[in-house]
């Protein structure tokens, strides 16, 4: 079946249905020495950021095609240093430190350390740094030239950003720390991202279990006659990612296909779009099969009823009987730990 959020969450948890959440975008935590405009698709995140004592007046200046104009010290807390009003004509990004080999993908969430530095007076305002820890938001929830700055960069790196006014705050904020007009520079530290896809090395299949091809639109899988459900629960690599593991309080963003055992040819849950949730939330036969699976991972598990539903489920489309096995592919995007209340 093709299945709503409303309906994954239904079939996937069972009676603990609000489990499945979608990823917000970060809002940042004002501090006395630094205002909050962060990089938010949304006004509402520099909403409070705190004016300057005095509005500098508006200044013509030539917006320069590249970065070389700005140097950025190599310590832990970047420094920025340029020569104030400066302005640039396009995103640009120049990479400060080289990171390892997993790209940041256009629709990634990332975890990062960041500074930002207004180019018309050359003062922060925002930065992680001064705060004392990273934050976590989805490019999408981002400012265009955020977003076009760190994709296609890599965990691990540091980056220089500078973006013009039309990437960033076109209209400017609300209080007046960013006007219109202002291009802003950012210097960020990738520190984890989620992937778009199962990515790492390939893992030789098994012989009697469930046989996986991936086309265009997602997995499909074949059952040789004959072949007869397991009766314990199968976990199995079919792709060992290189991201963070899975505990067993993580909150775990995956996308996924299922089917029954007995009928391999009819899709039963299409959810083969990014979904996130508590592991310790979902069904029994995910808590135990996917602990120890890493981010970036595509696993096989083939659940017995017990781990699954039992009962069936007999409102589904298409529905499921008592005592069916399901089959799972599932691409582990992104392993974080459960925020606690």
């Amino acid at each position: 079946m093709t299945v709503s959020p409303a309906t994954l969450r239904r079939a996937l948890l069972g009676v603990t249905a609000a489990s499945m959440i979608a990823l917000s975008a970060c809002s940042t935590t004002t501090t006395d020495s630094t205002s909050s405009a962060s990089p938010s698709v949304s006004e509402s995140a520099s909403a409070s950021a705190s004016p300057s004592e005095s509005a500098s007046p508006t200044v013509s200046v030539s917006p320069s095609a590249d970065l070389s104009a700005i140097t950025v010290s190599d310590e832990d807390t970047p420094v920025i240093t340029f020569d104030a009003p400066w302005a640039i004509s396009s995103t640009q990004t120049k990479v400060l430190r080289e990171g390892g080999s997993q790209i940041v993908g256009d629709t990634a969430t990332v975890t990062v350390n960041y500074v930002g530095v207004n180019g018309r007076t050359g003062e922060i305002f925002d930065s992680s740094y001064e705060r004392g820890e990273s934050t976590s938001f989805p490019l999408d929830q981002v400012i265009t030239g955020f977003k076009t700055g760190l994709a296609g960069q890599t965990v691990g790196s540091r980056v220089l950003i500078g973006i013009p006014s039309e990437d960033g705050y076109p209209d400017g904020t609300s209080t007046g720390t960013i006007e219109a007009g202002d291009s802003l520079l950012f210097v960020v530290d990738i520190l984890s991202s989620s992937f778009d896809e199962a990515t790492g090395t390939a893992v030789d299949p098994v012989d009697g279990l469930p046989t996986v091809t991936m086309t265009d639109d997602g997995p499909t899988i074949a059952i040789a006659d004959g072949d007869k459900a397991p009766s314990k629960l199968v976990s199995q690599n079919l792709i060992k990612g290189p991201g963070a593991k899975v505990k067993e309080d993580s909150t775990v963003t995956v996308k996924y296909r299922s089917w029954n055992y007995a009928d391999p040819d009819t899709i039963f849950e299409d959810a083969w779009t990014s979904q996130t949730g508590e592991l310790a939330n979902l069904i029994d036969g995910w808590k135990e099969g996917l602990v120890g699976k890493t981010a970036g991972s595509r696993v096989l598990l083939v659940v017995p009823p017990a781990q699954a539903y039992p009962d069936g489920l007999p409102s589904a489309t298409p529905s499921l009987a008592a005592g069916q096995t399901l089959v799972y592919v599932i691409d582990i995007l992104d392993v974080a730990e459960t925020a606690t209340s």
